[in-house]
């Protein structure tokens, strides 16, 4: 009985709320086993879960588009790092440069590839999340990832329109003007 009067601490408050499973859905792992269980769980099952209905295992259901947009960050990752050898962040300098990358390196590949891969992500990013929206695989237990998701499709929208302002020239001078207009709205 005196059991039943004591009061749950802070801790097990937080274990049993619903942020806490959406965040940590297996508990925490006690034995040698579930420890390893949690580990390779965490690893290899995010891309498969160990249960799945038949239908969400169809490349009709996801479009690969999580996997296409991880592969489009890590293509984009390399021909920025490139790009950054060439390009000065500088008034004078940021338009000749970009017009030399188009112009010298042959068929401007590495800002084209850089460019086109970027628009391809906005997109791939938009429609993943309109999927996971649309199928509901934002409901518990999985809301945490949803909040993750739509952090980064801000950081991604944001990342594009700081991309759309480096060759500096008059639609990005426009683009700064109409930013900064709406950021003081």
């Amino acid at each position: 009985m005196a059991k039943e009067n004591k009061q749950k601490s802070f801790l097990e408050r937080m274990g049993e709320s619903q942020v806490w499973k959406s965040i940590i859905r297996s508990g925490v792992p006690k034995t040698r086993r579930q420890r390893m269980h949690a580990i390779l769980g965490s690893v290899f099952l995010h891309l498969h879960p160990a249960r799945l209905p038949k239908h969400a295992v169809k490349v009709g259901y996801t479009w690969c588009m999580g996997g296409l947009s991880f592969f489009l960050f890590v293509l984009l990752t390399i021909t920025g790092i490139l790009l950054m050898f060439y390009y000065r962040p500088t008034v004078e300098y940021a338009f000749t440069d970009i017009i030399d990358l188009t112009e010298q390196v042959p068929l401007g590949m590495m800002r084209e590839l850089h460019r086109w891969a970027a628009h391809a992500m906005v997109l791939i990013v938009w429609l993943h999340m309109l999927r996971v929206f649309m199928t509901g695989s934002y409901k518990p237990p999985r809301e945490f990832n949803w909040g993750v998701g739509v952090l980064l499709m801000t950081m991604t929208m944001f990342l594009s329109f700081t991309g759309y302002l480096l060759p500096w020239d008059q639609l990005a001078i426009w683009a700064v003007t109409v930013g900064t207009n709406m950021a003081r709205a």
